[in-house]
Parts: C-alpha cells; sequence; structure tokens
C-alpha cells in the first residue's frame, strides 16, 4: 500500500488552476472549435492541441527534472508538432477527452514532487535557467494565455 504525498502548496495551486481552465474549457461551444481565434491564427482545435504538446513535453521536464535533480531539454517547434498531430482533423470532444486525461497525469507528477526538488535547476533551450517551480507556474501561464485565445469574444479578457 503506498502512502498519499503531503502536497506542496505548488500542487494544490497547479491542481485548483487545471482545474478552473478545464471547466472553462468543458462550457465552450463545440461550433467555434474550427474558427480560428483571429484572422490567420490557429483554430480554437490548433490550440488546444498545442496546449496537449506543452503537456507532453513538461510532462518529460516535470519528471526529469523531479527525479534527476535537474533537467536540460530542447524547445519544440510548435507548428510541426501542432501538424504532425493533425489537430485540426480531430473532434473537439476527443481533444478535450486528451485533454483531461493529460492533465490528471500531470497533477498525480506535480503531487508528487517533493518541496527540495521544486528548487532544482531546469535548462529549456537556450533559455537562461529557471527552477522547477518556474516550470510548473509558467505551464500554468501559458494555459491561461491560450485560453483567452481559445475564449476571444466569449468572455471578458
Amino acid at each position: 500500500m503506498s502512502v498519499a504525498p503531503v502536497l506542496t502548496d505548488t500542487a494544490l495551486k497547479f491542481r485548483a488552476d487545471l482545474d478552473e481552465i478545464q471547466r472553462t474549457l468543458g462550457s465552450l461551444p463545440v461550433a467555434l472549435a474550427d474558427v480560428p481565434w483571429r484572422d490567420g491564427g490557429w483554430t480554437r482545435k490548433q490550440i488546444l492541441g498545442h496546449l496537449l504538446d506543452s503537456a507532453a513535453n513538461n510532462r518529460q521536464r516535470f519528471v526529469r527534472a523531479s527525479t534527476a535533480g535537474a533537467y536540460t531539454g530542447p524547445f519544440y517547434d510548435q507548428d510541426a508538432w501542432v501538424a504532425a498531430h493533425g489537430y485540426a482533423t480531430l473532434s473537439w470532444e476527443t481533444l478535450l477527452g486528451w485533454w483531461q486525461v493529460e492533465h490528471e497525469i500531470l497533477k498525480t507528477v506535480v503531487d508528487r514532487i517533493p518541496e527540495d526538488r521544486l528548487e532544482v535547476t531546469c535548462l529549456v533551450g537556450d533559455d537562461p535557467p529557471v527552477t522547477l517551480r518556474f516550470l510548473i507556474e509558467e505551464y500554468i501561464a501559458h494555459h491561461n494565455w491560450h485560453l483567452r485565445q481559445i475564449t476571444a469574444g466569449l468572455v471578458a479578457d
């Protein structure tokens, strides 16, 4: 029998923030899924797909940093990843389901990061070094940035 982790303040906030993002995503009209958020921009499905790519890349970062005591890894080509996954051809419901599963996994990962590991050094691409805590907090900020694009024209920005 495993013992439940003691959740850090970072993990608790991460969970709460993702729950709020999920509520917002789940309330969006499906009719908007194929509509670009602005002229020449990605559709809402492509933005959600981009967030899935971010989840996949950040899961690697979070796990590697917390288990190895540091992380060094590349950026990823966002446009190429969105195209490679064909998010524009998938249903909104499929993407929402995938988002929910991926974020249950991420919540579980962040739940298990001890407080002292939140301060390990992470290097992503050629950006300056940051802490794992910063990557986790920035992950939520990144989601909120794109959530404003997805909800553009629907809610007050």
